[in-house]
């Protein structure tokens, strides 16, 4: 009895075994990487530390997927691809062709500017590692007021009524000084009010563009990188808009023109590969894919940012999502 009992148990351990135990298909080993850490016994490369997160498995392989699509926009170069019949005469110089890069769009949210991020994007626009910048009128506004007076690092437990009460603003875990305000107010009025006079006298016509332009050359812009806000009211830069409209007539801002002008910057792309670095959502990422809809999508994307696919909306948006519209 007990020996076909002990069988009988075998045999249902060999079952569950089958069951547990499935064999595994061999692995392709072009496609699937093996996971593996960085290893600090070699000591600290930051160039092989960044290589390295692509096996690392999680949200590092995500970033190194990132990584590597962005170096691959710094690398383009037009001679990297076949001339075509249509090339003009130009298009077929090796040294041209040589020349001709990728166009790349940056995107960010103002809440970067606020942080220390703000300085890696100074870096980029200073070394024209970028061609054209989208972003919401906190990324203008914060990025002026921060050339008057610095923000500091707070905690984001810290009391709303309580910071009301000493003048402070907190941004997540920053703090922003009402003061902070007030000097951009002092230092940005005098500058609309030359606008205005140049918008009655000289007949200039303002866009978004334009404004943040001047703005730029108050505080010694030397790359004339354009900048894009089609949002240009909606923050402290508003506010001011607003204060200078009441006390002086106000400004014409035309958003057509820079429709216009931010759609041209990918249609006329040309022979051109267009990037997208797109961090954050919202605006900065819908326009920057729109314009790019324009020449029949770009040719490189990376999106980084924390919303999510299943409310629907733009910020959340899988590239895929965006390949079904032709950006």
């Amino acid at each position: 009895m007990g020996g076909v009992e002990g069988e009988g148990q075998r045999e249902n351990l060999d079952a569950i075994r089958s069951v547990v135990f499935k064999e595994s298909e061999t692995l392709d080993a072009m496609r699937f990487k093996k996971i593996s850490g960085y290893d600090f016994n070699g000591g600290v490369d930051f160039r092989r530390l960044i290589d390295s997160m692509v096996f690392t498995g999680f949200q590092a392989s995500n970033l190194g997927d990132a990584i590597e699509v962005v170096n691959q926009m710094l690398d383009w170069r037009l001679s990297h691809e076949k001339p075509t019949e249509d090339c003009t005469e130009e298009e077929l110089d090796p040294a041209y062709r040589e020349s001709v890069r990728c166009k790349i769009f940056l995107g960010f949210t103002s809440n970067l500017v606020s942080s220390g991020v703000r300085d890696i994007i100074r870096f980029l626009v200073e070394h024209r590692m970028v061609d054209v910048v989208v972003t919401t009128a906190g990324g203008i506004e914060e990025d002026l007021i921060k050339c008057l007076a610095p923000t500091y690092r707070g905690d984001f437990s810290l009391p709303g009524a309580y910071l009301r009460s000493k003048g402070l603003n907190r941004i997540g875990n920053l703090l922003v000084p009402n003061d902070n305000y007030c000097k951009f107010e002092n230092w940005i009025n005098p500058i609309l009010d030359q606008m205005l006079e140049e918008q009655l006298m000289k007949n200039v016509d303002w866009t978004p563009s334009k404004v943040i332009s001047r703005l730029g050359k108050e505080i010694n812009d030397e790359n004339r990188i354009p900048v894009f806000c089609p949002g240009l009211t909606d923050g402290s830069l508003g506010d001011m808009l607003y204060c200078h409209a009441i006390r002086s007539g106000g400004l014409h801002i035309d958003i057509v023109q820079d429709i216009r002008s931010m759609n041209g910057e990918a249609v006329h792309a040309g022979v051109r590969k267009t990037g997208m670095i797109i961090l954050g959502g919202g605006l900065p990422k819908h326009h920057i894919c729109n314009a790019n809809m324009m020449r029949n999508g770009s040719d490189y994307a990376v999106f980084i940012n924390t919303a999510q696919e299943f409310d629907g909306s733009d910020s959340g948006a899988q590239p895929d999502e965006a390949v079904s519209w032709g950006k």
